[in-house]
């Protein structure tokens, strides 16, 4: 169209534009129908809106460059002296790292879905670029309860009750019997117990409970919601409590239905209310391609007709985006019920550049197309007429990773704002989530909301990225605890504590999210059902989970807490003092840390830097499972990279632990690694021959040029090397 003209080198110009051709055809074939944008009108107005943003986006960048070099400054200074903590706090201060307190912060974001404004509940992250693990976690709001029982540790394999070959009444015994406790304990009944339930039927009264010749009714009857089939013979009943939905599936004609006293099938409970897809920590996109596979997976979401093929117990099966569905309520009238979790999408840092379009020569911060691109599939869903809608507010959902302050986060506002001009959006369509993963925000965090007070949805901590640029800050203050001590330390408890509770003193409740961060151990199921409720205790209204099976099972948590009692009595408590995070984690000075200690934590950070870099690098795998020094499944993302690299770097840096001893221990936890890829197809070893091996070469680069890297970050040594990788 217009004034475009293809290069020699396969890019497509448009003025001061350069677009990789693979890119510029999805942009004009794909994601451009359907959504009244003039095609040229936009290059034009990406160009202009590039001319503005990019100065500042490099300006925000150069500042964060130079408060990172005073503080190295500050500390190399002080070193040799003991700790002066009023000195560091007036020196972060001055500096303008740490701002005045934000008074009188106050949320007003509009037409927020109610899954993210007033309901608590688990929240999916997932990788946007596999299409077939983003429609599972989309598809995730309802899990059976029985089959995240069966298939877990939560349900003990003793005495017969074993999980592996044909079903086993054992252990489907132990299954139904534990989701009869459940609906005891949260759906309790006048008199009996769901244990004993011959029949439920619908009546005039609500629902009614037989127990062979008697009958009885739940104790709290507006629990009960809705069913679907007759009311004599109903086919599903719906319950609630805290916001959260139950479905019991009555089917005597079903194997499990058929054993049942009632008929009961399955109880499906709903999960993830919410999912992130994620373009961020969670992918290896290093180029248009790759780019351009991830846009396409979110406009298909968007778009609601995403679908992927795949093989499963030797037939093909299809896999595509379920519909919701209608059910009565009590008084006969029809409601419409939701089946698919709201999806939000994470773009990357500020921090990257991308070449999938150039600017008058040079790459473009990959944020900024990150936002048009997926800003613009969203208006798909805008625009739907179809029986699948993301956002029935009308809203597009977009979290906003590795932000460093509120002006950044005021940058990000005034992105969004020229993305809404460039798309014809009302303003303020584009809602914000804001991870709190990095120091300078967690500090400064009621300003960083303020400066997104009509936008921010969503404030949500994040462990591993904060503990990273914890170490990455701190590099020159002195060496680091061990890794498995960190969050015993003072800082990481105010962290946590800081975040629900200026969230709440900002007013987001009703507007949006206080969340928690993820379980890592996804096979660890009956560990995550003991702990994981503590993020509901602390008045979080979504926690990060790792898998479908693990939304179904967190999920009790919600049932068990009102997380909403829980946020009304936090706002009494008495706030915790931000400079509690400014207690640097390291060792104290009369500890001196034995070869075993110092050797158990190089081996456990470079066994798990080896397991996930040589899946980024070789195989393009961002998020996966890696087994652990003691082969326990590990969820790794970017997040878990930063932490391991940066502390072997903060312990290289001061001598703890020198370059010799790294390399061998790297060595040989590579022999390690790809013996437990060894039944991986698809696994390139990095050995014999480590030298040529460009994965195992890469975390070597990660941990000897870590102190080098911006913020610690990864994804700058990750990308070229896995660009290497691809152009072999």
């Amino acid at each position: 169209p217009g004034g475009h003209r293809v290069m020699a080198n396969d890019r497509i110009s448009y003025g001061e534009l350069e677009i990789d051709s693979v890119l510029h055809d999805f942009v004009c074939t794909e994601l451009c129908p359907e959504t009244g944008i003039d095609i040229d009108m936009f290059w034009q107005g990406l160009g202009s809106l590039l001319d503005r943003l990019i100065p500042k986006a490099n300006n925000l960048l150069t500042f964060r460059d130079d408060l990172q070099a005073q503080i190295d400054h500050w500390h190399r200074e002080h070193r040799t002296l003991p700790h002066d903590e009023d000195a560091y706090r007036e020196f972060l201060k001055e500096i303008k790292y740490l701002l005045p307190k934000a008074e009188s912060v106050l949320v007003d974001t509009q037409n927020v879905d109610d899954e993210i404004a007033s309901i608590a509940g688990p929240q999916l992250v997932v990788p946007i670029d596999n299409a077939r693990y983003a429609l599972n976690a989309a598809n995730a709001r309802w899990g059976s309860f029985y089959d995240a029982l069966y298939g877990t540790d939560v349900i003990s394999e003793d005495d017969g009750a074993h999980s592996s070959g044909p079903y086993n009444p054992v252990r489907g015994e132990r299954v139904i019997a534990y989701a009869r406790d459940f609906l005891d304990e949260h759906f309790p009944l006048t008199d009996g117990s769901h244990h004993d339930a011959t029949k439920y039927t619908v009546s005039d009264s609500g629902l009614t409970i037989s127990i062979g010749t008697t009958e009885t009714l739940l104790l709290s009857s507006e629990q009960f919601v809705g069913y679907t089939g007759a009311t004599e013979s109903p086919k599903t009943l719906l319950l609630r409590k805290n916001g959260l939905h139950i479905e019991i599936c009555i089917n005597p004609d079903d194997p499990i239905g058929a054993t049942d006293l009632a008929g009961i099938a399955d109880i499906n409970l709903e999960s993830a209310l919410s999912t992130i897809m994620d373009c961020e920590d969670s992918v290896a996109t290093v180029d248009a391609d790759d780019k351009t596979g991830a846009y396409r997976n979110w406009l298909g979401l968007m778009r609601g007709d995403l679908t992927v093929e795949f093989n499963k117990g030797g037939s093909l099966t299809t896999r595509s985006l379920v519909q919701d569905s209608t059910y009565f309520m009590p008084d006969g009238q029809e409601a419409l019920l939701k089946r698919r979790g709201l999806m939000l999408v994470r773009n990357v840092g500020m921090h990257l550049q991308t070449d999938a379009i150039t600017f008058r020569g040079e790459m473009i911060p990959e944020t900024i197309l990150d936002g048009v691109i997926t800003a613009w599939c969203g208006v798909h869903d805008m625009r739907s007429q179809g029986a699948i809608r993301n956002s029935y507010e009308g809203s597009i959902y977009i979290v906003k990773p590795k932000l460093h302050g509120p002006d950044e986060v005021a940058f990000s506002v005034e992105l969004f704002g020229e993305i809404e001009d460039l798309l014809g959006l009302d303003r303020n369509t584009l809602k914000m989530g804001i991870m709190d993963e990095e120091r300078r925000t967690s500090l400064n965090l009621l300003a960083c909301i303020n400066a997104a007070s009509d936008r921010v949805v969503f404030i949500n901590t994040g462990f591993l990225d904060r503990t990273g640029d914890e170490i990455h800050t701190s590099m020159e203050a002195g060496p680091f605890v061990p890794k498995a001590e960190m969050k015993e330390q003072v800082w990481l408890t105010a962290y946590e504590d800081i975040n629900v509770e200026e969230g709440l003193a900002a007013g987001l409740l009703g507007h949006g999210q206080i969340g928690k961060g993820m379980w890592a151990r996804p096979d660890d199921m009956a560990a995550m059902v003991k702990e994981k409720i503590g993020h509901p205790e602390a008045g979080a209204s979504c926690a990060w989970v790792p898998s479908p099976t693990a939304a179904t099972l967190h999920a009790l948590h919600y049932f068990a807490v009102n997380v909403a009692s829980i946020q009304e009595g936090l706002k009494k408590k008495e706030v915790t003092p931000r400079e509690m995070m400014l207690t640097i984690p390291t060792l104290p000075l009369d500890r001196e840390l034995s070869p075993d200690e110092i050797t158990a934590e190089i081996r456990n950070n470079a066994q798990g830097i080896l397991g996930y870099v040589a899946r980024w690098v070789g195989q393009g795998i961002g998020c996966s499972k890696v087994p652990d020094i003691n082969n326990i499944q590990l969820m790794e993302d970017r997040a878990t990279l930063r932490i391991s690299s940066q502390h072997i770097a903060n312990w290289l840096h001061h001598g703890i632990v020198t370059e010799e001893h790294v390399r061998a221990t790297m060595a040989e936890m590579a022999t390690i690694v790809d013996k437990q890829n060894k039944d991986d197809s698809e696994y390139q070893s990095m050995g014999p021959d480590l030298d040529a091996s460009i994965p195992y070469q890469a975390a070597l680069a990660l941990v000897f040029e870590g102190c080098d890297q911006p913020n610690g970050y990864t994804e700058f040594l990750l990308t070229e090397r896995r660009q290497r990788i691809k152009a072999t």
